[in-house]
């Protein structure tokens, strides 16, 4: 698996975008009140309305159950079991040093 996507969360959505676009010239595909879209930023990613938290790293597979199965085998703590979001499903995990990551795959 490879790396596809990092997650930003904001406890102020607009501020964040508004400072991104500012600083970094970035723009945004919108999705609502509670998610933006990176638009052209070098990455693919999204800023998530929400508590503060680390950007959250995403992996991409083409068999989610499969993946799962792999981080578990691993030592890895399922910290939110599959789910699904518009376009795919995903989990999220704690890797065995600590750092929360996710494995989505598209629908």
């Amino acid at each position: 698996m490879k790396i596809d996507y990092l997650e930003f969360s904001s406890p102020d959505l607009p501020a964040t975008k508004a400072f991104f676009a500012q600083a970094f010239g970035w723009s945004f595909n919108d999705y609502g009140p509670e998610y933006q879209e990176l638009a052209d930023a070098g990455v693919s990613g999204g800023i998530a309305a929400g508590p503060l938290a680390p950007p959250l790293v995403i992996l991409k597979a083409g068999d989610l159950e499969a993946a799962l199965a792999r981080v578990t085998a691993a030592g890895a703590e399922i910290t939110r079991p599959i789910f699904a979001f518009p376009g795919g499903r995903r989990f999220q995990f704690r890797e065995p040093g600590g750092t929360e990551m996710a494995v989505w795959s598209e629908v």
